[in-house]
């Protein structure tokens, strides 16, 4: 899979599906077919559920159990030919009444795990007037779909990065510089105490997506905050000559970067540290109850990390006698965070 970040070649389902699709479906010949009627019965409960009028928190309780016992025990090559399969069904129709897996599906931005998607995780504000118009089987189902355990940890994210910022400039006092990779809206800084007194230098969002820029320029304008239209390939080429920070972070996007990527953007951040500065970037685990859902019915894929693939970055992106290093888990074990301190 080549990954582009050029700042108009955004992140797509079929580019990452097609990176992660290891071989022919073929090959698997009984397995493929056994797992398609498994599917097919899933399915075909889900729909009589439906008809049944049964509740929807528990029509969709079962599906995801059954979707995500499917995800982990099957091939990828299979898993893969088994999504279309899932999404042509008739029961699309009674999920996408969700307004966060119909925005996930449907792709307004023309991309997946946009900003306005992290805002239905967040139950921002800026969202509450199209859940607050959704139907009332759409809210019973967003009622249940931003509390599965994905969302939680991506609730806890935001507020950890907020607490990051806050510890950087407690450390570095007013001269602070932060540098968020992938900004999306720049939710956190909505509950930085050291932003809203004035305490930060300049915190840089940058983000590929120009609807995202243009939304943090309007909503901060007057406070440190600089909004910045780039990429992966900015941060990589310095397009921009963005300095150096105390705090890098980039929270969403290693989910969708293989790890020669992954490797180059890290060592990159890391010469943009100032001394002692720190670089941090998290990652949805493996193990993800929510994936086989999330892959199916809200078609947004991601490159799913371990303990041992985070420290695989961080072992090829530099020397570990120059930095103080730590990788971790979130406190509903679904986010791995990587945390680098460069030493002075």
């Amino acid at each position: 899979m080549q990954t582009v970040f050029d700042g108009q070649s955004l992140i797509t389902a079929e580019m990452l599906a097609g990176g992660l699709r290891r071989g022919s479906v073929e090959r698997h010949g009984a397995v493929f077919e056994t797992a398609r009627a498994e599917l097919a019965l899933v399915l075909l409960t889900t729909q009589q559920q439906i008809e049944q009028a049964k509740d929807p928190a528990e029509i969709i309780r079962r599906l995801m159990s059954h979707l995500e016992g499917m995800h982990a025990r099957l091939h990828p090559d299979v898993w893969q030919a088994l999504i279309p399969v899932a999404q042509n069904h008739p029961i699309m129709k009674y999920f996408l009444e969700d307004p966060l897996t119909r925005w996930s599906f449907t792709k307004p931005r023309g991309y997946s795990g946009d900003a306005q998607l992290l805002d239905y995780i967040y139950c921002d504000p800026h969202v509450a007037e199209d859940v607050k118009n959704a139907s009332p089987l759409g809210k019973a189902l967003y009622s249940y779909t931003q509390n599965v355990p994905s969302c939680l940890a991506a609730r806890e994210r935001r507020d950890l990065l907020t607490r990051y910022v806050d510890e950087a400039a407690d450390k570095a006092g007013a001269e602070t510089e932060v540098l968020a990779i992938a900004a999306g809206h720049l939710r956190e800084a909505n509950r930085s105490a050291a932003l809203a007194e004035g305490r930060l230098k300049r915190w840089v969002a940058l983000d590929q997506d120009p609807l995202s820029v243009g939304l943090i320029a309007r909503d901060f304008q007057g406070t440190a905050v600089e909004a910045v239209d780039g990429s992966v390939r900015t941060v990589l080429t310095r397009g921009h000559k963005l300095g150096k920070f105390d705090l890098i972070y980039a929270s969403g996007l290693y989910d969708y970067l293989q790890h020669n990527v992954a490797v180059k953007l890290t060592k990159t951040c890391l010469q943009m540290l100032k001394p002692n500065g720190t670089f941090l970037f998290a990652n949805y685990a493996e193990g993800n109850p929510d994936a086989g859902y999330r892959e199916t019915f809200m078609d947004w894929v991601l490159l799913l990390r371990s303990e041992v693939d985070m420290w695989n970055i961080i072992n090829a992106s530099v020397d570990r006698n120059t930095v103080e290093a730590q990788v971790y888990f979130g406190e509903n074990r679904n986010v791995l965070y990587a945390v680098i301190e460069k030493r002075g």
